[in-house]
Order: C-alpha cells, then sequence, then structure tokens
C-alpha cells in the first residue's frame, strides 16, 4: 500500500502541472477554427464580392475605377486598423473611445486570448469589417470622385467616424453600457455607411445626365456574381459574431439565411406587381436589404422573426429606392443608403421587438442584461439610431469638406464623360 501511495502521488506531481494549465487556459480550437474561417468569408465578401456586385452595376468605363477604390480601400484600412484602429475601438479609455494601449497591436503574441480565440485573430476579424463598411460608401459616388479623395475620405472617416461607433457598441462605450443590441453591426456598419453614403451623394452632386439619360448596369452578370459572395460570406460576418462555434452562431446563420432569401423574394414581387416583371437587379438588392437588416439582429431573434425582418426589408428598402432616387431626387449611385442605411436602421428597430422572449412563435433570445421590456429595449436602439445617424452625418459633411478643401472632391466633367478607369488608372475594363 505505501508503494501503491508513492506512485499514486508520483504520478499526480507528474500531471498536475498539466492539469492546471488547462484549467487556466480559455482557448478553444473550434471556436477559433471558425473565426478563422468566419474571416475569410467577410474578407470574401469585400474581395471579391462586393468589387464585382458594384463593378457590375456601374458603366462600362467605370468598372475598373470600383475594383481598384474596393481593393485600395482593403489596404488602406488595414493599416489604419493595425496602426491605431483596433486600440481606439477595443482598448480601455473612456466611454467615447477607447485608448492607445493596443497601437501597433502592442502586446499581442500568439499567446494573447481574446475570449477563447486568439487576440490576434479578434484584431483580423474585426478587421474584415472596419475593410467592408468604408468599402460600401463608394456606391454612393460611383463614377465622379477623384481617386485620391476616395482614399483620403476613407482613411479620415475609418477614424473619426467608424471607430468611435464601434467603441460605442462593442468596445465598452456609452450605448453598450446601456445595453444597445448589435449583433453583427446594423448600427456600426450599416447605419454609418449607409448615412455616410447619403451625405456624399448630397455634398457631390448627381453624375451627369442623371435625371436625362438612362444608367444602366453594365454587367448584371458580374453583378449577380458578387452578390452571390455577399450572401455566402455573409454567414461569416452574422454567425462569426458570436465569437463561438455554438447554437448562437448556428442560429445567426440560419436567420441570416431566411432573412436575404424572404427580402429577395419580397422585393422581386413588388417589382413584379408595380412594373409588370420581375428583375435580377431587383431581386439581389432585396436579398441585400435583407442581410443588412437582420444583421444586428442575427444573434437575438428567431427564424419566425426573421421572416419577417426579411419582408419587412424587401417591402420598406424597395420604396426607400423609389422615394430618394424618383421624389428626393438624389444620386446614390447604387442606392447604398435606401439599402444598407433604411436596412440598417430598421433592423436595429425590431431587434427591440423581436428579441423579447413573451412572443410565443416570434420570440427570440432575450433582451440585454438588465432590461425587461420592448418599451426600454427599443427605447434604447432608437437612441442609438438618432444619435449615430446625427453623429455620422455631421462628421461625414465635416470630412468630405475638409477632402474637397484638400485635393478636390469630383473629377471635372470632361473626365466623367470619359470614365474613370482611363483618367484615374490608364486602363480599361473591357478590350473592345
Amino acid at each position: 500500500m505505501p508503494f501503491k501511495r508513492a506512485l499514486l502521488a508520483s504520478l499526480f506531481l507528474l500531471v498536475a502541472p498539466g492539469l492546471a494549465d488547462a484549467a487556466e487556459a480559455t482557448l478553444n480550437g473550434a471556436d477559433t477554427a471558425w473565426i478563422m474561417a468566419s474571416t475569410a468569408l467577410v474578407l470574401f465578401m469585400t474581395l471579391p464580392g462586393l468589387a464585382l456586385f458594384y463593378g457590375g452595376l456601374v458603366r462600362t468605363r467605370n468598372v475598373l475605377s470600383v475594383h481598384m477604390q474596393c481593393f485600395a480601400i482593403g489596404g488602406i484600412a488595414s493599416i489604419i486598423w493595425f496602426a491605431s484602429g483596433y486600440s481606439m475601438a477595443f482598448s480601455e479609455g473612456s466611454s467615447f473611445l477607447g485608448g492607445l494601449s493596443r497601437a501597433m497591436l502592442a502586446g499581442i503574441g500568439e499567446d494573447t486570448v481574446s475570449g477563447t480565440i486568439p487576440e490576434s485573430l479578434f484584431v483580423l476579424f474585426q478587421m474584415t469589417f472596419a475593410v467592408i463598411t468604408p468599402a460600401l460608401i463608394i456606391g454612393a459616388f460611383a463614377e465622379r470622385m477623384r481617386f485620391a479623395a476616395v482614399l483620403l475620405f476613407s482613411a479620415i472617416w475609418l477614424i473619426t467616424v467608424y471607430v468611435p461607433v464601434t467603441h460605442w457598441v462593442w468596445g465598452g462605450g456609452w450605448l453598450q453600457q446601456l445595453g444597445v443590441l448589435d449583433f453583427a453591426g446594423g448600427i456600426v456598419v450599416h447605419i454609418t455607411a449607409g448615412v455616410a453614403a447619403l451625405v456624399a451623394a448630397l455634398v457631390i452632386g448627381p453624375r451627369k445626365g442623371f435625371l436625362t439619360t438612362p444608367m444602366p448596369p453594365h454587367n448584371l452578370t458580374m453583378a449577380v456574381t458578387g452578390a452571390g459572395m455577399l450572401w455566402v460570406g455573409w454567414f461569416g460576418f452574422n454567425g462569426g459574431s458570436a465569437l463561438a462555434s455554438d447554437g448562437n452562431a448556428a442560429m445567426a446563420m440560419l436567420v441570416t439565411h431566411l432573412a436575404a432569401a424572404t427580402g429577395a423574394v419580397t422585393w422581386l414581387a413588388f417589382e413584379w406587381i408595380r412594373f409588370g416583371k420581375p428583375t435580377a437587379l431587383g431581386t439581389i438588392t432585396g436579398m441585400v436589404a435583407g442581410l443588412g437588416t437582420i444583421t444586428p439582429a442575427s444573434g437575438f431573434v428567431g427564424p419566425a422573426a426573421a421572416v419577417l425582418i426579411g419582408f419587412a426589408a424587401g417591402a420598406i428598402c424597395f420604396n426607400a429606392v423609389q422615394i430618394v432616387k424618383q421624389k428626393l431626387k438624389i444620386d446614390d449611385s447604387l442606392d447604398v443608403f435606401p439599402v444598407h442605411g433604411v436596412g440598417g436602421m430598421l433592423g436595429t428597430l425590431l431587434v427591440g421587438v423581436f428579441a423579447s422572449t413573451d412572443l410565443g412563435l416570434f420570440s427570440g433570445q432575450g433582451f440585454a442584461d438588465g432590461i425587461e421590456s420592448i418599451a426600454h429595449q427599443f427605447g434604447v436602439q432608437l437612441l442609438a439610431v438618432v444619435v449615430v445617424t446625427a453623429y455620422t452625418a455631421l462628421v461625414t459633411f465635416g470630412v468630405l469638406k475638409a477632402v474637397d478643401a484638400m485635393v478636390g472632391l469630383r473629377v471635372s466633367p470632361e473626365a466623367e464623360t470619359e470614365g474613370l478607369d482611363i483618367v484615374s488608372h490608364e486602363e480599361r475594363g473591357y478590350d473592345l
């Protein structure tokens, strides 16, 4: 017996350090693998998804300019995120803005953990969001902004709008403290990009011939291909925002798909009724509207609510496009505000209702901690929509005016007629 006890004691001493390390470690291999895949999917949304989607929607002489802008923004946004963006968004600071303790990603190594994944992976995942958000805005001023102005505007806007709002909502800022619900970026991505797009369209003015010359997409096949990539990539956008490989991620993916499908069918139905024929352009636009609208709600609502949200997205965003283009005569070239801005606002408000656990078939996962009623949660969501809309509009206007003073916003009328592919890059999308 003494020998056995001594042997067991020796074995325990050998394995105890390993057991202690395992207990202390929080890294989860399944979570890490899923967020790595999600990160690739979100980058895939911009490059090549958004580039092809937007590129197909502009005219032949401007297709490469759109592709170039998406790629260049991808590079610039990534560098800014590395230098200071991540730190100001997610490190400790004030309720308005984080600090610089993680500037240049200081202190982040292979063993640094954020939740159950490497912090380096969390940085990269969030970086892909920082890439796609300013890239969305270029749809508003496509075919008429100087390339230097696009880059300068995107860089300054990312620091002055995207980073602070990210901190407010996800980085421990004042909106997160109030209990705002934004699972994957309805506020952070879609409201900021949509509102900025509307302001940009107003400041830079319409394209030549906007109300008198037809401006159909030059390559709908390209646009549909890009839209399909966006649909697939959005599984990483929303599902990855669970930051874990679990039931929450799976449900987020399911409701994302249902909302996208319902938004697409709703939009084509509205077109069919109003114009006599459904279009490919309308169908993919409805899909994007459904995706943008479910984004803030995707981790908080159930499947039945997702179908209602998708229907609301298709119906409301369809009419928003008609109002912006036909009634207000605003040349938001690729409908960024009525699709992403309106969709983001709609989804942000609806999650305040459908997150409730008391709606039977339409119940969700529950409100934020400390919030017990639809009225309270809806009020927080409404406050976020109003404040972020106002802040984004004011700062975006200031940034545009500053960029105009520095390098000029708009190309000359002659350059606009010739096309930005040749004028800005000395290249053509097609050698005909």
